[in-house]
């Protein structure tokens, strides 16, 4: 069962990562102040990104990811949390009850 849910959750943050659909996205202000040609090379990076490894992702849900952009470290990550965004999602696998909230960062914004 657990693999199946992991299976579940991986499958829906690609597609909300890949396409910023069935998400919200969050940029810092770290993000934010770096300018609109890095802020759209950062979220084109985000949805590129497939370097997951069993290191980084040891629960195979494609949930949090690192990469540089110039001389910055960026993390990005997902947050599952109820329709109403107060408490965490009840089950994350699930869509109907899962808000997605993609929040990209400065590593030294975590």
């Amino acid at each position: 069962m657990h693999d199946d849910n992991a299976a579940k959750i991986r499958a829906l943050n690609d597609r909300a990562r890949q396409t910023f659909t069935s998400c919200r996205v969050a940029i810092t202000q770290g993000i934010q102040a770096l300018g609109e040609d890095a802020l759209r090379a950062i979220l084109q990076a985000v949805q590129q990104y497939d370097a997951f490894t069993p290191d980084n992702d040891p629960f195979g849900e494609h949930d949090f990811g690192s990469f540089h952009y110039a001389e910055h470290q960026v993390f990005w990550k997902f947050d599952y949390y109820d329709l109403d965004v107060t408490m965490h999602s009840p089950d994350p696998s699930d869509p109907s009850v899962t808000a997605r909230v993609l929040t990209v960062m400065l590593a030294d914004e975590y």
